[in-house]
Parts: structure tokens; sequence; C-alpha cells
């Protein structure tokens, strides 16, 4: 059993900078793929980045592409999503999400959720 806690949302100016971070408690994390998600207002529930366990490689949707980065440190079993030039349409809850394995949960599907924090790209 995999418990995946958020942190990190809040309100942000256009332009401006947060840091989201997921905090894991599970014996390890060094077989997870951790994948980022987001739900808009109204809208479905959307991957935004993968992170792999084995080599670190990642995959991001191409809304966010350039101005997010994902990262993960097993050892503190934390995994982090760096998200700059914020815009409005990024407006969302967000999820991190894990999948057992070496797919990222975005395109294979997901075992454990988290429950979500609020980002609100506004003036």
């Amino acid at each position: 059993q995999v418990q995946l806690v958020e942190s990190g949302g809040g309100l942000v100016q256009p332009g401006g900078s947060l840091r989201l971070s997921c905090a894991a408690s599970a014996v390890t994390l060094d077989y997870y793929a951790i994948g980022w998600f987001r739900q808009a207002p109204g809208k479905e529930r959307e991957g935004v980045s993968c992170i792999r366990y084995w080599d670190r490689s990642t995959t991001y949707a191409d809304s966010v592409k350039g101005r997010f980065t994902v990262s993960r440190d097993n050892a503190e079993k934390m995994v982090y999503l760096q998200m700059n030039d914020l815009k409005p349409e990024d407006t969302a809850v967000y999820f991190c999400a894990a999948r057992g394995g070496g797919r990222c949960p975005m395109d294979y599907g997901v075992d454990y959720w988290g429950k979500g924090t609020l980002v609100t790209v506004a003036n």
C-alpha cells in the first residue's frame, strides 16, 4: 500500500512559479513510476508528467513542456513538480499518482492516488 500526500499548491500570479511536492508512505518508491495529473473545474483529469524509477526518464504533456520539471528523491520518498511561467489555464487541482513497475501512470493506469493540492493562477 502506498499513500501519497501532495503539498505546495496555492495562489500565484501569471508568470510565477510553484513547486509541488508529493510525499509517499511506502517501504520504497524504488519500483514505482510516479505521475502528476491535474483536473481543472468542469474538465476531465489529465496527465501532466511522469518520472520512471529505473532511469528517471520523464514525460510531459505538450501543454507544460519547457515549463514544468518533474524530479524524484527515492531516498526521501519524495517527488516534485517544479512549475514555471504559470498561466491561468494551469489552474487546477494537481494530483500525484503511483504505478508499480516502469510504465507511466498517465499511459497505463494508476495504482495509487493522492488527494490533490489546488493551484490557482490569477492576478
